[in-house]
């Protein structure tokens, strides 16, 4: 596949919110360590330097967190994997209302975006309506969810 993909949507703020937390809490993470195990010189540097480069690694990767869409297909970008499917892979592209079960309740957790392989399985997007990048945008959401649908209506003619 070509490497011209394009994510259909800016980064919420939300995600600076999730990268500014979690330098906070490798920041007492750091802290906690280093009184625990008393450590002083080289061991403070070792234990700041590792969790700083855990921070970079984890940031990055919230950062390049999304889905992205090229003429060949479209490719999901997760915090730990990436999984990337030509449109003639994709059978079709829909909205679905997840619910999630706690004990005898149902809880609404609000929509999301799937794609249907030909095969059968479906492949979550990670796109979701209350989500960092679309909870206080929901047109946003419809909108990409309109262009992917768009990307593969057109690949598929």
């Amino acid at each position: 596949m070509e490497d011209d993909w394009v994510r259909p949507y800016p980064p919420g703020t939300g995600r600076w919110l999730v990268i500014a937390w979690e330098a906070g809490a490798l920041a007492l993470l750091a802290y906690a360590t280093i009184e625990q195990f008393g450590l002083i010189g080289h061991g403070v540097r070792a234990a700041a330097g590792f969790l700083a480069a855990i921070w970079a690694v984890g940031a990055w990767r919230i950062l390049r967190h999304g889905v992205y869409l090229s003429a060949e297909g479209v490719r999901v970008q997760g915090l730990l994997r990436s999984r990337t499917m030509g449109w003639r892979e994709v059978a079709g592209v829909r909205l679905h209302r997840a619910t999630h079960r706690l004990g005898p309740w149902w809880i609404e957790s609000g929509m999301t975006v799937l794609l249907e392989r030909h095969d059968g399985v479906t492949v979550n997007t990670e796109l979701w309506a209350q989500g960092v990048d679309f909870h206080a945008r929901p047109k946003l959401f419809r909108a990409v969810y309109q262009e992917i649908r768009h990307r593969h209506e057109s690949a598929a003619h």
